[in-house]
């Protein structure tokens, strides 16, 4: 693609990819992701034609440079848009999302691994485990990386991976934590994600051995983490987003998207269930469902306001040209676990409304249910590590528990 053409398509994407469009799109693929979900938890695996509607729908391009023919847009239409699709699926939400943002994040790398990966595929999907169970060790232009990356979301439809690892010096001693870009077709998926809950995300494992990573793709964890990226400064504001917090937000929205299903289910399911053992035909009679509802409506509530309110501090950082600092960052930790936690109380009371129903084979609620307590199970919104990371911070405590913040 010429330089001329890439200038063309991005004049063009931005016209055309505002907020309410990215939106309004990812709102007309619900009925096809409701209609896909049963299938997609059955084979293990987001349908193809799912994933194909999000590749129309510029999900996958949300978060990818105008100049590779992305929509460059930030992490609140990211969020807003995976809320949405977590409304339809779970799975179909989750995946969407972490392509986004690890297509956000190969472009902290260096110029040159930029252009390898969206240069040459502008609608390459980068996948990614940041835990660095992978060891790399010194060769001439790079490094020889070798290991296995557990719970990669999206696996089967990747054309890259960004797996942590341990770079070590020709002693042995551990010199830095990197994430590093591999081809997906240069490692090799073990089926491992068998699970009761997020089944379609296809989460495997992903493993390499002695795979020769040239030193442009490699990106330095703790350096990332302090706002420090190998990538060539131009005026791009989304790509001085601070690191640790749009990794760790994006993986709200989905639950976002599920919290309010399950509310619009058991608010629509009232209105004619009865309530059993009660002298109320309708459940939308009853004082006790009036307030569990209202109890379940307030914490995704707050769940949102929490989570818009982070969300929003990150791009108003980009967008002054600078980055969060600890403190801000251990705010937004704290408010992603928050806030998940938030959603699952709220699912668990609606599901208590809706009652023994709710966990028939057939019924979307127990499959709400179980992808959003799994799905909030990820590393990154562990609420005590959260609480603990802000507590820290508010004492003044200067121990680093996590370098995703």
């Amino acid at each position: 693609m010429n330089t001329n053409s890439r200038q063309d398509d991005a004049g063009a994407l931005s016209r055309e990819g505002s907020r309410a469009e990215l939106v309004a799109r990812a709102v007309a693929l619900q009925p096809l992701l409701r209609d896909q979900a049963a299938r997609g938890e059955s084979d293990r695996v987001v349908p193809a034609e799912v994933v194909d509607a999000l590749v129309d729908a510029g999900v996958f391009r949300l978060l990818t440079p105008r100049r590779y023919g992305g929509y460059e847009t930030d992490l609140r239409t990211l969020t807003e848009v995976s809320e949405v699709l977590g409304e339809g699926d779970g799975s179909a939400a989750w995946v969407g999302t972490i392509i986004a943002v690890t297509n956000w994040m190969a472009c902290l790398f260096p110029d040159q691994a930029q252009e390898e990966v969206f240069g040459a595929d502008p609608n390459a999907r980068v996948t990614g485990v940041a835990a660095p169970t992978g060891i790399g060790e010194r060769v001439p232009g790079g490094w020889r990386v070798s290991g296995k990356w557990s719970y990669n979301s999206g696996a089967p439809y990747a054309t890259w991976a960004a797996v942590g690892a341990l770079l070590k010096d020709d002693s042995g001693a551990v010199v830095d934590q990197a994430l590093v870009l591999v081809p997906a077709s240069e490692l090799t998926v073990d089926d491992t994600w068998h699970t009761a809950g997020m089944k379609a995300t296809a989460s495997n494992t992903l493993i390499g051995q002695d795979v020769f990573v040239p030193a442009h793709r490699v990106l330095s964890v703790p350096a990332a983490a302090e706002g420090a990226y190998p990538r060539a400064s131009r005026d791009e504001a989304l790509y001085t987003s601070t690191f640790g917090p749009m990794l760790l937000l994006c993986l709200v929205g989905p639950l976002l998207g599920l919290g309010k299903a399950a509310l619009s289910m058991a608010v629509d399911a009232a209105a004619a269930k009865p309530l059993s053992f009660t002298v109320h035909s309708r459940q939308a009679d009853s004082v006790g469902v009036q307030i569990q509802l209202a109890e379940a409506a307030l914490k995704l509530e707050t769940a949102r306001l929490h989570t818009y309110r982070a969300v929003d501090e990150v791009d108003q950082a980009a967008a002054s040209g600078g980055s969060l600092d600890y403190a801000a960052r251990a705010h937004v930790r704290a408010r992603a676990g928050f806030a998940a936690q938030q959603v699952l109380d709220a699912i668990s009371t609606l599901l208590n409304v809706h009652g023994a129903s709710s966990f028939a084979d057939a019924a979307p609620l127990q499959r709400i249910w179980r992808d959003a307590n799994v799905a909030a199970r990820h590393a990154g919104l562990v609420p005590a590590v959260g609480l603990e990371v802000y507590g820290k911070s508010l004492l003044g405590i200067s121990e680093r528990v996590s370098l995703m913040l």
